[in-house]
């Protein structure tokens, strides 16, 4: 099977109540002591980059310089832990490494020049003949309309890369505990959310060019990806393993945490991400219906308390959003209003996108390209005060920036991750895994109507979720020597 190559693993201790990695493969190459001193380097290599990427990194590719700090600090990161680069591409599912070369080569392909009798064949490249024409005749080109951009578009995949590869030698408590992190750094978004919404948007906006009052961005400057990063806080947070360090205070802390995001999610007045924060919501009230029916079969108490309290839980959370929204109302009702909106300018955008993917396709106008060959193809009913700037659909983007291959790559991913999130299903720590599956399904949702994955954060965020999938979603069956951790 192409998902068949090694994944490392846990088991239980025969002599000790300290959890122990199990090596495996990886203990061939550095030794278990060493390979502990790594696996804790890592944990820290992937926390400084999330940092890193929620501070900086959410205004998108209008931010360069801050894009390139994140981007600095993943190579930093990365070179401190080479080994690991080498030792994921060798021992990574095939699958998974198929896909991150083919996402890497993809704008590559656009960056390599080309004689003129290419690149004039290619659909789309009039205007490109006729600027050669200008200037004394068509010479040698590359496929991208803006190589440049295409150039940006490719480094947008170092955060990614270091964080997966990094990533693969961490140990199950420590991507529990970077899960952790990660909803931490919601409620911080949170936090810089209320002087925002409570000022109109006149203190503590990072990105005030597009100033909407009332509404929080948190570390972002675009509320859509501010609510679907608190998504991603609030499935981690629901679906990890609680710290033990909590005790009984654990379902109290969890709640809590939820609770917060959620409201965020609310303050954002982000329609999808509002529709996407019941998916982990949902799945948490399918955990307890489990949990209470697998205890029930087997007669366990704790399995029953446990199920109970979690329902529970799910119900409080509901009903502190149900509380909350009668008292206030209208921020509520701001976002209620926002489904019935007809002037939506996205509609007018697609209609003169699905024109410029026409107008390039098969091959595509090259990777990060759609600000510039949309300005050519956008109509003049259709023209607003505003630059569109983003197709808001990336599928369509996508189509147009890459064309057949950009959608058949896309199409590589999505069943990938269909099917790891099958299979996770024989993992002891599925739950966990699938709370990674939640985050990348509500990206690729809120897709159809945004561009998520336009920012170092998002990137950063579904990479990580791509990680706890693979790493933590394999079954037990396929490692029959070893037992699994709880």
């Amino acid at each position: 099977m192409f998902l068949a190559k090694s994944v490392p693993t846990y088991r239980r201790p025969q002599h000790s109540d300290a959890h122990r990695f199990d090596t495996g493969n990886f203990g061939a190459s550095f030794g278990e002591g060493e390979f502990l001193a790594k696996a804790a380097g890592a944990f820290w290599a992937i926390a400084a980059i999330m940092v890193f990427a929620v501070a900086f990194g959410g205004g998108g590719s209008k931010y360069g310089l801050a894009n390139l700090i994140v981007q600095l600090a993943a190579l930093i990161a990365l070179s401190f832990h080479r080994r690991a680069f080498f030792d994921f591409w060798k021992m990574a599912p095939l699958a998974v490494t198929g896909l991150i070369a083919l996402s890497l080569l993809l704008p590559i392909i656009h960056l390599v020049p080309l004689p003129a009798s290419v690149w004039t064949a290619l659909p789309g490249r009039e205007l490109m003949a006729q600027s050669f024409d200008l200037i004394g005749g068509a010479g040698w080109a590359m496929a991208s309309v803006d190589p440049l951009r295409t150039l940006l578009a490719l480094s947008a995949l170092i955060v990614p890369i270091a964080l997966l590869t990094i990533g693969w030698s961490a140990q199950r408590q420590h991507l529990i505990a970077l899960g952790w992190i990660i909803a931490g750094l919601g409620l911080l978004n949170f936090l810089i959310g209320i002087p925002q919404v409570l000022s109109n948007s006149e203190t503590g906006v990072f990105y005030p060019e597009n100033p909407m009052p009332g509404v929080l961005f948190g570390t972002f400057a675009n509320r859509n990806s501010t609510g679907l990063f608190m998504v991603g806080a609030l499935a981690l947070a629901a679906l990890l393993p609680a710290p033990t360090r909590l005790g009984k205070t654990a379902i109290g802390v969890r709640i809590g945490v939820c609770v917060l995001l959620f409201v965020g999610i609310v303050l954002t007045q982000s329609r999808s991400a509002l529709v996407l924060a019941f998916i982990p919501i949902g799945l948490s009230a399918l955990r307890a219906v489990f949990a209470l029916r697998s205890g029930g079969s087997s007669g366990s108490a704790a399995g029953k308390r446990g199920g109970w309290i979690a329902l529970m839980g799910v119900a409080l959370i509901a009903g502190i959003v149900a509380a909350a929204a009668f008292a206030a109302p209208g921020r509520v009702n701001d976002v209620i209003e926002r489904f019935d909106g007809t002037d939506d300018a996205r509609a007018y955008i697609w209609e003169d996108a699905q024109y410029s993917a026409d107008r390039y396709w098969p091959a595509g106008s090259g990777m990060g390209t759609f600000d510039d060959v949309f300005q050519i193809d956008e109509s003049l009913e259709n023209m607003t005060l505003r630059r569109a700037g983003r197709a808001h659909n990336d599928y369509l983007e996508v189509a147009i920036e890459a064309g057949l291959p950009g959608l058949i790559l896309i199409a590589g991913w999505l069943l990938l991750l269909i099917w790891l999130s099958w299979r996770a299903r024989g993992s002891h720590d599925r739950w966990i895994a699938w709370s990674g599956a939640v985050i990348l399904l509500a990206i690729a949702l809120q897709s159809i109507t945004d561009y998520p994955l336009r920012n170092m954060t998002m990137l950063a965020l579904g990479s990580f979720a791509l990680l706890i999938l693979v790493r933590l979603g394999t079954p037990a069956s396929q490692t029959p020597d070893q037992e699994v951790l709880p």
